[in-house]
């Protein structure tokens, strides 16, 4: 946990308020990006993404951690995956992880959990055999915490399955220093210019 913290705090870190969120970009030593937006007025998460450049330099894509990626063909792509497609992405509130997969309408029997000790990893399965999907709690594996099978709760509504697993005493301590050093980071607001006059 320590060491997150210290990655974190070694970071090259900018802050800015617009459209309702407070926005946060860090760019850390070994090239790595980090994007996180949070409600404006909650302080709850809304969006963490990650970028890191490949092994020649090429900037890579952003990859969606919390929140949902925008759903647009690739350029010069002519096709695009169907509305029905199931949608696998993560939601998280003040005491949960919650992982949310839209466009599965399945009753809640159908589906089962399991979590493979050795990798770190949960394990959703259907017993119709029409989906399946392995998925890590990644803030889990940062601070180096074991996922536990009884941390996890399933619900299904609408057509969407929520995944929702408790979030140990440990990680909302961790939260709660790190909603401290956001306080800290100077924040510009959107229309804020720097400027220096001549």
């Amino acid at each position: 946990m320590e060491a997150w913290l210290k990655a974190l705090e070694g970071a090259n870190k900018t802050m800015m308020v617009a459209d309702g969120r407070k926005k946060m970009h860090a760019t850390f030593p070994d090239g790595r990006e980090m994007v996180e937006e949070y409600d404006a007025r909650t302080d709850d998460l809304l969006v963490r993404k990650w970028k890191k450049s490949s092994a020649l330099g090429k900037e890579g894509a952003w990859e969606f951690e919390v929140g949902e990626a925008p759903r647009r063909p690739a350029a010069g792509d002519l096709m695009m995956e169907t509305s029905s497609t199931p949608l696998f992405m993560r939601q998280d509130t003040k005491n949960q992880f919650q992982w949310r997969v839209r466009n599965l309408p399945y009753p809640l029997e159908t589906y089962s959990l399991s979590v493979e000790s050795e990798s770190n990893t949960a394990v959703l399965r259907t017993s119709n055999k029409k989906y399946f999907k392995k998925f890590k709690v990644s803030d889990l594996d940062r601070y180096g915490l074991p996922v536990e099978q009884g941390g996890f709760s399933m619900a299904h509504a609408n057509n969407t399955l929520i995944i929702s697993y408790s979030k140990p005493k440990a990680v909302l301590a961790m939260e709660a220093t790190m909603r401290t050093q956001r306080a800290k980071t100077k924040t510009t607001k959107e229309g804020d210019v720097e400027c220096n006059p001549s």
